[in-house]
């Protein structure tokens, strides 16, 4: 039987998020052609202060408030294009969480206002520094918690209490905290580290959660996706659902290196009549 092509984390776009391309319409019609069976939508939710935007975002003269009324827009179109293409393709309407000082309780309240089909849980920030931007902020992010390990234990650390916060259905690129260090596989052996994945994966068991595995870090280079092979090991022994996210930004990433994740995970032995994500 042909293993179907599905995205639990995609759908950004030029038109709702500053460092992608395309319209929403444009990227949602990119997954039909490449005849994927449903896709989730997950563009980002706001920030929740101006301390909080990217430097992309200040220089477009954007603030918090016009990135909330930016996400209206978006949960607007993603649910009309949701309808007006239900007779093609199944598209699950989501969002993408932050984890910065106040964005748990914004979370909240975009989920009771907008009421999405789900939500993704991603951690991007430690000590307030977005340490995925770039390997100059992924450096001080590491300074400030006094080297890799220590930058590893908070990330883990943050990570669980989103989890338990807000029960994301998908919890996104697992271990992004790797994105700009080549020794990642030596990190994640470290005991301190290894008892945080460990317990961090126990906890996506026990809520019956789903791990994203994100074919968008091999579009950077990467030698595997998020989720990296030895994680891997341990959800398929814990018998956590992992599903494919291409994590597209744009209609040149729709379905980019998604087989090549498929079959990773159908060699691994994992599911692959794919979960969805439970609806919130």
């Amino acid at each position: 039987m042909d293993i179907r092509r599905v995205s639990v984390h995609g759908g950004h776009s030029g038109q709702f998020c500053t460092h992608a391309k395309d319209t929403l319409e444009e990227v949602v019609q990119a997954y039909m052609e490449k005849d994927f069976a449903w896709v989730g939508l997950t563009d980002h939710m706001p920030p929740s202060d101006d301390a909080y935007l990217y430097p992309e975002e200040r220089d477009r003269g954007l603030t918090a408030a016009a990135m909330a009324e930016r996400f209206d827009r978006y949960m607007t179109e993603a649910r009309r294009l949701q309808a007006f293409y239900a007779d093609r393709m199944e598209i699950l309407v989501g969002f993408e969480t932050e984890d910065t000082p106040g964005s748990l309780e914004l979370a909240r309240r975009l989920m009771a206002e907008y009421k999405p089909d789900y939500i993704v849980g991603g951690v991007h920030h430690i000590d307030t520094i977005p340490f995925d931007y770039n390997p100059e902020a992924y450096q001080r992010a590491s300074d400030a918690c006094g080297g890799l390990e220590g930058l590893y234990c908070a990330y883990f650390d943050r990570q669980l209490q989103q989890i338990e916060a807000l029960r994301p259905q998908v919890v996104a690129h697992f271990d992004l905290i790797r994105i700009f260090d080549n020794t990642y596989r030596r990190q994640m052996m470290r005991a301190e580290v290894q008892k945080r994945i460990r317990r961090n994966l126990e906890a996506v068991r026990d809520l019956n959660l789903i791990l994203d595995f994100n074919v968008a870090a091999l579009k950077k280079g990467a030698f595997e996706p998020y989720v990296c092979q030895p994680i891997l090991v341990q959800a398929r022994y814990l018998g956590i659902a992992v599903v494919p996210g291409d994590d597209s930004h744009g209609v040149a990433q729709v379905g980019l290196h998604l087989d090549q994740g498929i079959d990773m995970l159908q060699r691994m032995g994992f599911d692959t009549n794919w979960r969805k994500p439970r609806r919130c």
